[in-house]
């Protein structure tokens, strides 16, 4: 139980103020513990923020380049620099037959195609109205078929089989469930009922031969018992088909009898004569194909270089950017006179007033930097070193037209092309001048996590590595240096999109605890330690003031005695 609290009637001190005019100045050091865990907790958001621009880097101009790509699911995979389709340019003399694109791995030249034929999917149709009566159910709207008769049909696949039955009641079964059916079966064919025209058609999904259709109709018509429902002569859907694509249409046969496929697409690609497949989109020797119709044409690849310098003048511009972001960072001012507010100061102040003291406050928390500048040295060191085992006619970046802007007072070490050079280089040796920059490392060290390589396989796989990919694992080394210090922040989903095991070492080795966490918690318990002490001093004060009353107000009882004493004498 805490010790009685007196106030200053008997001295007529107002005790409440003086104590907590006195706690002010104790609370001083609490304080300024307050304030440290602040600049810290503003230093590892600046941190944060830092590597969620290094991520965002890499991922955009990844994606920019075409190095990656994502999936239906939202996954991110990595594209082989082969595949690039901004490196080469294609022209068809003739759209109508195919339209071309290439990729990086297609060789120049002009290239004779004959396209013999085009894949098709198969399809049937009604060849007229089928309709006797209104559609809203199979009896109405045929009038061979009466409500207690029986549809029953199996559709087969290269996708699969399935019955279907329908009986006891077609007054309630309409042409349109019966489309629906077929649909939500997912056996690779479509079904439709076009009622303006009146008209039934199903078709595979898909070109080619593989993708096979046939329909075995064991309907029991009762009005109609020479007719089925899908095959044969008479059926009710007046189903035809041109099998052979010659224009002559043939009633649709029975699945016990025959089965419908698609068509193959064949062309002649020069030599390479007879070259089939399901789909009308062909890639050979990376010039893609997409064929429209049946002709002759040519096909020349040649060197986009405009797309090239583009690209590469694309990256250099955004790695300029982030140069300047990095080393606006290490080069701001510091106020030193602006430590963060404390809730009272706060009090006595508006929005904006707190707003711009903050500003100044946050400012220079990266400067100078170590980890941060030892990061950029990398990347910058990385780009003008070799690279080893090159098989082209560069392997420097300045042999291509890019070098380090003038020394000044005020450079930091940005990029600046020779568009001239640049363009002889990519004009003379486009194959080269991307040998260089995004050459991969050998096999051994591209399957390897560095996370499980020693020093010296490091080593190797940078000289091994084109200078971009080269710099994305430096930058991505210290990331995980910024992570180690400061956490991954909310970040991790964004981290994990630019390397999968970017976070392993941090959960392993640290636990996920950072450097700063743990510098937090530390003043965290300092803080702790010093409420419990203020709390003690407060309570001293309290008791010291308290014995004064006390005193006070006997001695003034005894004063009121003898008063009282020497006027009864």
């Amino acid at each position: 139980m805490s010790d009685m609290r007196i106030g200053g009637l008997a001295s007529g001190m107002d005790i409440d103020q003086i104590v907590s005019d006195l706690m002010k100045i104790e609370n001083i050091k609490r304080d300024r513990l307050e304030q440290d865990k602040q600049v810290l907790q503003w230093r590892q958001e600046a941190y944060n923020d830092l590597n969620k621009y290094y991520a965002n880097f890499i991922l955009d101009t990844k994606k920019d380049f075409g190095l990656s790509s994502t999936t239906s699911t939202g996954t991110l995979i990595n594209v082989s620099v082969s595949s690039l389709d901004w490196v080469k340019s294609a022209t068809s003399s003739d759209t109508t037959i195919a339209t071309v694109s290439s990729l990086a791995s297609s060789s120049e030249g002009t290239y004779n195609i004959t396209v013999d034929k085009i894949a098709k999917n198969f399809s049937a149709a009604s060849s007229g109205s089928i309709s006797d009566g209104a559609t809203t159910d199979l009896a109405t709207q045929f009038t061979d078929i009466a409500s207690t008769d029986t549809i029953q049909f199996t559709i087969e696949t290269n996708s699969g089989s399935q019955l279907f039955t329908y009986s006891g009641g077609l007054d309630s079964v309409s042409l349109d469930d019966i489309v629906k059916d077929i649909n939500d079966a997912n056996l690779g064919v479509t079904a439709s009922f076009d009622s303006s025209i009146d008209r039934f058609f199903i078709q595979t999904d898909d070109t080619g031969t593989t993708n096979t259709l046939k329909i075995t109709d064991t309907s029991t018509i009762a009005a109609a018992p020479a007719k089925k429902f899908f095959t044969g002569a008479n059926n009710l859907l007046k189903l035809q088909q041109d099998e052979d694509g010659d224009s002559t249409y043939t009633d649709f046969e029975d699945g016990t009898i025959k089965t419908y496929a698609g068509q193959d697409a064949q062309i002649d690609f020069g030599a390479a004569v007879n070259i089939t497949q399901a789909s009308n989109n062909f890639t050979i020797n990376g010039i893609e194909l997409s064929l429209k119709n049946t002709g002759s044409f040519t096909v020349t690849i040649g060197t986009d270089v405009d797309a090239v310098y583009d690209k590469i003048n694309s990256f250099v511009e955004s790695y300029n950017e982030m140069v300047g972001k990095v080393y606006g960072e290490l080069r701001e001012e510091t106020y030193r006179d602006y430590l963060p507010l404390t809730d009272e100061q706060k009090e006595s102040m508006t929005e904006d007033e707190i707003e711009l003291w903050e500003e100044k406050a946050k400012s220079g928390l990266l400067r100078n930097d170590l980890l941060l500048e030892r990061t950029m040295q990398t990347v910058r060191n990385g780009l003008y070193e070799e690279v080893s085992s090159i098989t082209g006619a560069y392997d420097q970046l300045t042999e291509i037209g890019i070098t380090t802007e003038a020394y000044s007072s005020g450079s930091v070490g940005k990029l600046v092309i020779d568009e001239e050079d640049l363009r002889d280089a990519i004009q003379n040796n486009a194959d080269d001048v991307l040998e260089l920059l995004f050459k991969q490392p050998s096999e051994s060290l591209r399957s390897k996590s560095e996370d499980s390589m020693t020093a010296a396989e490091i080593t190797q796989k940078r000289e091994e590595s084109g200078l971009i990919n080269r710099m994305y694992d430096n930058l991505i080394a210290g990331m995980k240096d910024v992570i180690n210090k400061a956490g991954p922040g909310d970040d991790s989903s964004l981290l994990r999109n630019v390397q999968s095991s970017i976070l392993l070492d941090f959960v392993t080795e640290h636990g996920s605890i950072s450097m700063l966490d743990s510098d937090i918690d530390d003043i965290n318990s300092d803080i702790n330690t010093m409420i419990d002490r203020l709390s003690s001093i407060e309570n001293r004060y309290w008791k010291q003031f308290s014995a004064m009353e006390q005193a006070i107000n006997q001695m003034n009882q005894q004063s009121a005695w003898i008063g009282q004493q020497m006027v009864g004498m």
